[in-house]
């Protein structure tokens, strides 16, 4: 277990942004893990968990407590049924059951930056795939109980980009996680997204292979600035920084008055359905409809030139430079459609 003073975190986010820690700790055991949170709890001291660091942004102050940072390895895999450690690199996890051993489950989700534990708080999806789809427990530091637990994923309350871990963030500390994956003679889990099933060639609802799967999904991620490349200044962000609207009946109603009065009685856009009646749009299409084009911006902080949902930093920029962008398209967007858009990643020591 590593201890600095005065640490640097923006080396340990995406997005490369966010003043220093008073005291990192780098806890590479479950052990580790526990002791930490046990310390900073019982003497009061604030605490901020970090993994990969991809669906976060620290205020320019940093944080003045204790980091905790999650590097604790570790994967095992009988059957189909895989578990690993909080600290397991996503993105290797991923081409691992899908390279490796041809399992399905998880082959949409390739190319997400960020660790595993991270993944049941975000409840982490992309291209018709999420990971509350698989996974059948949660192993955690329930800080309220002062022990570890077990959640079977039918107890994690997951939703869209949302768990118990998220609605709770001051109360678990994820240290491994457990799936059950598929063995389909080394075929994808039926398609469902879309853009997923054009590129792909097919139709929603059809398998294609595994690998061919796991290609597609990077090729389009890598189109949109999504695949970490630290030469790439598209790349330098939280990924989505706005979650997709989820429109109660009324709301859709009243938001599809707006688009007709702006865009023209037969303007198109997206919606589909969610639950309870719900109707889900996109963030990036309001986003773009609004006004702000993919590269929008002059100062260090401006949208990817690949995606509109992305907010980048351009290199030199501060997190304030970056909230100002977020604020800005948010009003935009509320302007012009009366829909308010919701930070997908976690502020810490900063608000919109």
């Amino acid at each position: 277990m590593q201890e600095l003073q005065d640490a640097p975190l923006a080396p340990l986010t995406t997005i490369r942004l966010g003043g220093p820690a008073r005291r990192l700790v780098t806890a590479t055991t479950d052990a580790e893990v526990v002791e930490t949170v046990r310390r900073a709890d019982r003497s009061g001291e604030p605490l901020l968990v970090i993994g990969g660091g991809s669906n976060l942004v620290i205020g320019d102050k940093g944080f003045e407590g204790t980091v905790l940072h999650i590097a604790t390895r570790g994967r095992d895999l009988d059957g189909t049924a895989l578990e690993a450690a909080a600290g397991e690199i996503w993105t290797d996890l991923v081409d691992e059951t899908v390279l490796r051993h041809g399992l399905a489950g998880i082959e949409f989700l390739a190319g997400i930056p960020g660790s595993v534990g991270a993944t049941p708080v975000q409840n982490v999806g992309a291209y018709g795939q999420e990971v509350a789809d698989t996974i059948t427990e949660v192993v955690a530091f329930d800080r309220s109980a002062d022990s570890v637990v077990t959640l079977a994923g039918t107890d994690c309350a997951f939703s869209y980009r949302h768990s118990r871990f998220k609605a709770a963030p001051e109360r678990y500390v994820v240290l491994r996680v457990r799936f059950a994956l598929a063995d389909a003679d080394g075929l994808s889990t039926p398609v469902r997204y879309a853009e997923a099933a054009r590129t792909l060639g097919v139709e929603p609802g059809e398998r294609v292979e595994l690998t061919a799967a796991r290609e597609a999904v990077l090729k389009l991620r890598s189109g949109k600035g999504m695949v970490l490349d630290p030469a790439d200044h598209d790349t330098w962000s939280a990924g989505s920084f706005f979650t997709n609207p989820v429109l109660a009946p009324e709301q859709f109603a009243a938001f599809s008055a707006r688009v007709r009065d702006r865009l023209g009685p037969d303007a198109a856009f997206p919606a589909y359905p969610a639950a309870d009646g719900s109707t889900k749009t996109s963030a990036a299409w309001l986003i773009e409809k609004s006004g702000f084009s993919k590269g929008y911006g002059s100062g260090p902080a401006r949208l990817s030139g690949k995606h509109t949902l992305a907010l980048t930093n351009r290199g030199q920029a501060t997190t304030e430079d970056l909230l100002a962008l977020a604020r800005e398209i948010r009003a935009g967007v509320q302007a012009a459609f009366g829909v308010t858009l919701v930070n997908e990643p976690v502020l810490v020591g900063a608000e919109l």
